[in-house]
């Protein structure tokens, strides 16, 4: 800000920024309200309370970012274009950076979508985890702004696939070609391997891109066989 406020600043009373800036009391207002509601700026009653200056959280900024989408849909092809070309440079940048607590946030990660699923609910239950992969290793990046885009296209892929019925059913084959890629990862990770990770991540894209289209395109299939049984 340009008075080099800080989260945490109380603002200026009302009167205070009235006889500041010239304005009429209701648009001082309305300025802080819609500051308020962008999520700057936020109101606290009682003693020592006032107008403080807040941090926009990530989660925040995703769902602000979020509500644009509820009325563009973006397809799967969209939404990997974006992954294929992010991802596996995130992952050359990280070989070889990465401590063995990190490693282990991803192994873990790993193991919570390995298991098969017995149902609908576990199946997106699964599918969340196998993302949450993903959004694991951008929140290691030093780059915010990388770290940003990859995790808000992981999450917006995760509410796509369920809302559009995609994350069910699974081909065997493919889940478990992905899980290898994401082990294989962790090992090229580890081992400082920058040509390999990407080369596997760009792997992965692939195989999960494929899986997806492929589940994209099962409600069209079966629209034209009920519109052909007509």
């Amino acid at each position: 800000m340009d008075e080099g406020w800080q989260p945490g600043h109380r603002l200026p009373s009302e009167a205070d920024l009235i006889a500041r800036f010239g304005m009429a009391k209701g648009t001082i207002r309305e300025a802080i309200r819609i500051l308020e509601a962008q999520g700057l700026v936020a109101s606290r009653t009682g003693p020592g309370g006032g107008v403080f200056v807040h941090r926009v959280s990530e989660g925040r900024a995703a769902a602000l970012l979020g509500n644009y989408f509820y009325f563009v849909h973006p397809t799967i092809d969209d939404i990997y274009q974006i992954r294929a070309a992010l991802e596996p440079e995130l992952a050359a940048h990280l070989a070889g950076r990465l401590g063995e607590d990190e490693l282990a946030r991803l192994e873990a990660a790993i193991d919570d979508s390995a298991p098969p699923a017995e149902g609908a609910q576990d199946e997106a239950a699964r599918h969340a985890a196998s993302l949450r992969f993903h959004a694991v290793l951008a929140g290691m990046s030093d780059n915010p702004l990388l770290s940003f885009v990859i995790r808000f296209t992981a999450e917006l892929l995760g509410e796509v696939t369920v809302t559009r019925g995609l994350h069910t059913p699974t081909d065997p084959a493919l889940w478990d070609a992905g899980l290898s890629h994401q082990r294989r990862l962790v090992a090229a990770l580890r081992a400082g391997d920058a040509d390999t990770a990407r080369a596997v991540m760009q792997a992965h894209m692939a195989i999960a891109h494929r899986l997806m289209r492929v589940r994209e395109a099962t409600p069209s299939r079966r629209f034209l066989r009920e519109r052909r049984a007509e």
